[in-house]
């Protein structure tokens, strides 16, 4: 709930105020106002799926889009450092990874430790039917 609600408020503040996302005395032109509204479309669609997923308590929907977002906050403070913009890098940081830590919880087990074939793997055991798209369960052989 609360990632929606801080994503919903970057949404906010770029629609609102943009000059609130840039360093003090740089510029907001034409241009900058452009990819503030690219913010905005972001922000709110990805806050308006959180919620969705939290009001159907969708867990996988929740998880995929936690994850999303913790490696959208890495890559910004990536870009932030980049840029020389050193001061939010690491309030950024920070909120990545508390959302990298909400997905590792959501999920139950460490994807990055997921084997493949394993029980990661919701597809395991399951092929296409002959002319058909429909997916169908095959007998697992035993490792007997």
């Amino acid at each position: 709930m609360l990632g929606a609600v801080l994503m919903a408020a970057g949404a906010v503040i770029a629609l609102v105020h943009p000059a609130m996302l840039v360093s003090p005395g740089d510029e907001i032109n034409g241009a900058a106002r452009i990819y503030a509204g690219y913010l905005v479309s972001r922000n709110l669609t990805i806050a308006t799926f959180l919620l969705l997923a939290l009001v159907l308590r969708a867990r996988g929907m929740l998880n995929t889009l936690v994850l999303l977002v913790a490696w959208i906050q890495i890559l910004d403070a990536s870009v932030d450092g980049w840029e020389g913009r050193w001061m939010i890098v690491p309030g950024v940081l920070v909120l990545g990874g508390m959302f990298l830590a909400a997905a590792v919880r959501l999920s139950g087990y460490p994807f990055w430790k997921a084997k493949p074939g394993g029980e990661a793997d919701p597809f395991r055991g399951y092929t296409l039917g002959a002319g058909s798209a429909d997916a169908t369960k095959q007998p697992e052989e035993s490792a007997d």
